[in-house]
């Protein structure tokens, strides 16, 4: 399931992290990368040794964790830390696929989840697109400021190379309390239809039923 999710940012909020950036110091992104994508990346990426970077990375985490559709869609029992990467014009990261295990000692995770949080009104640059490879063909993810794109981390994706303008974006993993993918949507499917059935008729008989049985579907899969 690939589930795009507007508005976690709000317009101060993204002003902030922008400025901060602006005034932050960058690295070469491929430190980051696994042995073969390398290859192709391309693009710059905050440091975030310091208070003002790790304040950045816990406003943005707060933010994700605290969407309704986040939550639903991810069900996170870890998350990676967050990275802010910059692409300026020229810079690309052709096609690859995460790594499956990221992080060290009682950080290490596996990626079930990936996201792309866009910080950059999409009229400001020019390429820049994520670009993912699902068996529906190609999907292309341009999305406004402060919204995300979140997606399978075993999906090949890629981002198109930035002609003009600059593409800031905030990135992370996360390690679902359900591994499967197939699972996490059908879980998705369950929590949107009783929200919507609690929205339209209050808590109801089949409102009931339908927790019950999404509360019991979390009980089989759920990893801990």
């Amino acid at each position: 399931m690939i589930l795009c999710i507007s508005e976690i940012l709000t317009t101060g909020q993204l002003s902030r992290i922008r400025t901060t950036m602006d005034a932050g110091s960058f690295e070469d992104g491929r430190n980051t990368a696994g042995w073969h994508a390398r290859l192709v990346k391309n693009n710059e990426q905050l440091q975030m040794a310091g208070k003002t970077a790790n304040a950045l990375r816990t406003e943005v985490e707060k933010a994700l964790t605290g969407h309704p559709l986040f939550q639903m869609a991810a069900r996170p029992a870890k998350m990676a830390p967050i990275l802010f990467s910059r692409y300026r014009a020229g810079m690309t990261y052709g096609n690859h696929v995460d790594d499956p295990v990221m992080g060290r000692g009682p950080g290490r995770l596996r990626t079930d989840i990936s996201f792309t949080l866009f910080l950059d009104d999409p009229d400001s640059y020019e390429g820049g697109e994520l670009v993912t490879d699902t068996t529906a063909g190609e999907q292309s993810y341009k999305l406004p400021a402060g919204a995300a794109v979140v997606y399978p981390s075993s999906t090949l994706h890629r981002v198109e190379p930035v002609t003009l303008g600059q593409r800031r974006v905030a990135i992370g993993w996360i390690q679902s309390t359900i591994r499967d993918p197939a699972h996490r949507e059908v879980l998705f499917d369950l929590d949107t239809a009783r929200r919507q059935l609690f929205e339209r008729e209050g808590k109801t008989t089949e409102f009931d039923l339908l927790t019950k049985s999404l509360a019991n579907l979390q009980r089989f899969w759920a990893e801990i």
